[in-house]
């Protein structure tokens, strides 16, 4: 699972686009307690979601133009303009190209070759988000994608990650991502087909949040107008997950993760 110790090609950051950045924060804060601080004037409406005081996500408004409410996961890069130039020399492309935002890191949107957008966050003053990994922060992430082996060439192109096959019982294949040379513990995320999936049906990077009770958070995602597009289901070996999305459609899942063995 995420955590904290961000290396080169782990996610660092996110934030979601939306319509109503009020209504956004009403529905994360009664559901994962989440609270909305604006980063300023300067800022131009975006702020930071915090969890007791630490960030856990940023956000902001955005336009129908500007594509519809969605969650963005950005990755750790040294170099974002490096990044940019290898998205497009492996046949992706660059959305918006890198800048400095307010001194607190260098950030650019890439797409993949199947025209999935990420971002890319070179760290400055803030390193990335302050937490993660715990009950109502991000855990983990996958992508949803026609071509598993073309998005694992792609990523390891741009970003340096690794692929590998683990087999779950009762559920076939699942594809792993981690940084290259940081071994299983720094894993993820994973990579799923399409094909094989009954929910997904276009080409994303959808986020996963860690709760405590996935049926209490599916519930309550209900009652604040929020959408259950795959019921609760438990995967053994991973622990029991969810996939909803919020009142203005951003799509994201809700995992409880099966504890540890000592």
């Amino acid at each position: 699972m995420l955590t904290t110790r961000f290396v080169t090609g782990a996610p660092n950051w996110i934030d979601v686009g939306t319509s109503d950045i009020d209504g956004a924060a009403s529905f994360y804060g009664g559901l994962f307690g989440w609270r909305f601080r604006s980063a300023g004037p300067e800022a131009r409406g975006y702020g930071f979601f915090e969890l007791d005081g630490r960030i856990v996500a940023g956000g902001m408004r955005t336009t129908p133009e500007q594509g519809p409410p969605s969650w963005t996961v950005y990755f750790q890069t040294p170099d974002a303009e490096a990044a940019a130039k290898a998205s497009e020399q492996a046949r992706g492309s660059v959305l918006v190209r890198p800048a400095d935002v307010m001194g607190q890191g260098t950030t650019a949107i890439l797409a993949d070759r199947a025209g999935v957008p990420f971002g890319v966050r070179q760290p400055q003053r803030l390193g990335g988000l302050t937490v993660a990994g715990e009950a109502g922060a991000l855990c983990w992430v996958e992508l949803y994608t026609a071509d598993v082996a073309a998005a694992a060439a792609y990523y390891d192109a741009v970003l340096g990650l690794e692929t590998s096959a683990v087999a779950f019982p009762g559920a076939g294949t699942y594809t792993c991502v981690n940084p290259s040379g940081e071994g299983e513990e720094s894993m993820f995320g994973g990579v799923v087909p399409l094909a094989d999936d009954p929910v997904e049906t276009d080409a994303h990077w959808l986020p996963y949040f860690a709760v405590d009770d996935t049926d209490a958070a599916v519930a309550r995602a209900g009652e604040l107008g929020g959408t259950v597009r795959m019921p609760p289901a438990d995967i053994e070996g991973v622990g029991r997950l969810a996939r909803l999305a919020d009142p203005y459609g951003a799509r994201f899942a809700v995992l409880r993760p099966m504890p540890r063995e000592a």
